[in-house]
């Protein structure tokens, strides 16, 4: 009989440096996804959008993505080539798009002028940023199916919420303190700030790379049997889980209702809560920067308690009622907001804390890049349509505002009609999690047990 050799991933101090690299990275590449998030009121002043435009542009992350189903079918390739080729791929196209982003702030692409309807310079901020956005997303499933491929049988829960927890942080720079920079220098120099952070990702992910070979030889060498590899046929045993369609689900109604307030909670905070331009990112950071503390915690429960299912639930039920405050238009405290946003934080932390990890347990490992895939395809549709939504719905329930804007008077958005559609998606997502755990409970999945195999 063959020993059975300790491998890279025995070893606490190298798997959990090699998260630490694959965090850095998806840090990196959430700095840029919300790098313009609280420049709207900039946006609209110095280059004279207006909120379908912002709305336009921040919905293009998913027009490739959804459209072109580019993350069916980047799923697909990792699975069938693998992480390191994966994580080289995603992080070049999100430094592409990335710079062509960039080019379309600085001048260097037109910006006189129409393309299909849309100003200029609005359509190549849009075009480099759903480029972007191929990019994040391949680079999110490949880091997920890394991080298990590092943890299965060990921290799995409490990696992922480790993982999320740093990139989270790239979250709340740019609502923290982006809008102070762009007005500081201007916003091509803060964007550009954007893209250097995401080449010093990929110089972290090729040293990452020569410890997955590394990692993959011993266990070929631990492992003398053939490798399951993945067919296109294994596909089916995606679709066909009801599990799987019920995590898919809470995860596009969950997001959606998340993401999108991190491009509109500063303009938000501009116009219900009277916070100064400068600094109306920094309640909605709180958001990122509250994840960043909690959902370690709460992935280390679901490692050693279990409760995953459960913990879904309550994270639903917080949204809910996070959304109805905003909601309310008499509700205008600056503390009344900050509470709120803490609270929302605490919500945040909860569902993906336990819904990423989930994932392995109801797919096989060799499909997971194309689970995973797949989840982020379903996701992109919020992604693309909520914000594109808000934007529209917020200009038609307040007409006239851009103009007057434009003439120099003080007038605000009204935001209480346009709020109602996150409400609905949080009430959503309540319904969905309750029958993920109705299911898990019927099928066995272990959603409310223990990660850690003792």
């Amino acid at each position: 009989m063959n020993e059975v050799k300790k491998t890279l991933r025995d070893s606490k101090s190298t798997r959990w440096l090699m998260l630490v690299i694959l965090s850095f990275t998806m840090f990196a590449g959430y700095l840029f996804t919300e790098i313009i998030s609280p420049l709207k009121p900039i946006l609209e002043r110095v280059y004279e959008w207006n909120s379908s435009d912002y709305g336009m542009v921040t919905s293009a992350y998913g027009w490739f993505n959804v459209f072109f189903v580019m993350l069916l079918i980047v799923g697909i390739l990792l699975d069938k080539f693998g992480i390191r080729f994966s994580t080289l791929t995603s992080v070049l196209v999100m430094i592409i798009g990335g710079s062509i982003k960039y080019a379309a702030f600085k001048g260097i692409l037109p910006t006189e002028g129409e393309i299909l309807g849309l100003n200029s310079q609005v359509f190549f901020v849009a075009i480099g940023y759903a480029m972007f956005g191929v990019g994040v997303e391949y680079a999110g499933i490949t880091v997920s199916k890394a991080v298990v491929k590092w943890f299965k049988g060990k921290e799995l829960a409490l990696a992922m919420g480790m993982q999320v927890a740093i990139a989270r942080l790239g979250s709340f720079a740019p609502l923290a303190f982006g809008a102070k920079i762009a007005n500081t220098y201007d916003v091509p120099t803060y964007i550009f700030i954007g893209v250097v952070f995401l080449i010093i990702g990929l110089l972290g992910f090729l040293y990452y790379n020569v410890k997955d070979k590394q990692l993959d030889l011993q266990i070929k060498l631990n492992d003398s049997s053939e490798e399951d590899k993945f067919r296109f046929r294994d596909l089916g045993v995606i679709i066909g889980n009801r599990g799987f369609w019920y995590i898919a689900l809470l995860c596009v109604l969950f997001y959606s209702a998340v993401f999108p307030f991190y491009k509109y909670g500063p303009d938000l905070m501009v116009n219900k809560f009277g916070i100064s331009e400068n600094w109306a990112g920094l309640l909605p950071s709180l958001v990122p920067f509250g994840t960043m503390l909690l959902t370690p915690f709460f992935g280390n429960l679901y490692d050693k308690k279990g409760k995953g299912a459960s913990i879904m639930v309550l994270g639903a039920l917080l949204l809910i009622l996070v959304h109805v405050i905003f909601y309310l238009p008499f509700i205008t405290s600056i503390v009344a907001a900050f509470f709120n946003v803490l609270i929302l934080g605490v919500a945040f932390s909860l569902v993906p804390s336990a819904m990423w990890p989930s994932v392995p347990k109801i797919i096989p490992e060799k499909q997971l890049g194309s689970a995973y895939a797949l989840i982020f395809w379903i996701q992109n549709f919020g992604l693309w349509g909520i914000p594109l939504l808000v934007g529209v719905v917020l200009d038609k329930t307040n007409p006239g505002v851009v103009a007057a804007k434009a003439a120099g008077e003080s007038v605000n958005y009204d935001y209480s009609t346009t709020w109602i559609i996150f409400i609905v998606l949080a009430v959503l997502a309540l319904i969905v999690s309750l029958l993920l755990k109705a299911e898990d409970k019927r099928k066995g999945y272990g959603l409310e047990l223990p990660n850690i195999n003792e």
